[in-house]
């Protein structure tokens, strides 16, 4: 997310994994092999319960792979299920076969940490949050959407109009191939104009509510509406 199973984690300091990369062991050995290992140590690196898995490498690992949960959740394509319901007229349990049947969106746009490093003109593929809202019919008393990750954990909410917005996806796609477990695969949700924390990975269920629910890491003090350049969250304490 290493000879290790699947969903089994193997606890590694932070002081290993920096003597590591500090050592240039990111720069001698460069690509996917790279990702996919330092992507399988998961263990207690940051604050608030969050978990490092892998720094900054160039290629498809541009990005910092982060983790809320001890290890990484794994559903196969073949079983993935997304569930549409709440506040819906006609809830919806779609596999990740009828994702790709639906009229598909794809966007070039930064993905954008709070803690301040950012991946620039990130391809994306996926659909519309507002497709699904449309084809499950929402109902007049709704207000705001609630998404939860088969990780049991994490959790984010938009308000109706911003889950509608054309640049929030529900994304399969990333950089011209399926998305990878480590970036929240078979699914996520992409909200382009907002930090990377609310871009939920590994999602199972979009639920229409009539009020905003707080998320994970609202919670724990971090902005509702964590708008790219205007969001107060505190700075350095944050993973996406």
């Amino acid at each position: 997310m290493s000879g290790q199973p699947p969903g089994e984690s193997t606890n590694i300091s932070r002081r290993v994994m920096l003597g590591m990369l500090g050592s240039g062991m990111a720069g001698i050995v460069l690509g996917s092999r790279v990702q996919d290992l330092l992507g399988r140590l998961p263990g207690p690196f940051g604050g608030s319960g969050d978990r490092f898995y892998s720094s900054l490498v160039p290629g498809r690992a541009r990005f910092r792979i982060y983790s809320v949960s001890d290890t990484f959740p794994d559903r196969s394509a073949r079983d993935y299920r997304l569930d549409v319901t709440g506040l819906v007229a006609r809830p919806l349990r779609l596999s990740l076969d009828d994702l790709h049947s639906l009229p598909a969106t794809r966007l070039e746009r930064d993905f954008q940490c709070v803690t301040g490093w950012r991946v620039r003109d990130v391809p994306w593929a996926g659909l519309r949050v507002a497709e699904l809202l449309d084809r499950a019919g929402v109902r007049p008393e709704a207000r705001a959407i609630r998404f939860r990750s088969f990780d049991g954990v994490y959790t984010e909410s938009l308000t109706l109009e911003q889950a509608r917005r054309p640049d929030v996806l529900v994304a399969y796609g990333m950089e011209g191939a399926p998305l990878s477990r480590a970036h929240g695969g078979p699914a996520r949700l992409y909200v382009a104009p907002m930090y990377g924390y609310k871009s939920l990975k590994w999602l199972e269920s979009i639920e229409v509510t009539d009020h905003v629910e707080l998320g994970y890491w609202e919670r724990q003090d971090y902005d509702v509406d964590a708008w790219v350049g205007r969001s107060n969250t505190r700075p350095g304490d944050h993973p996406t």
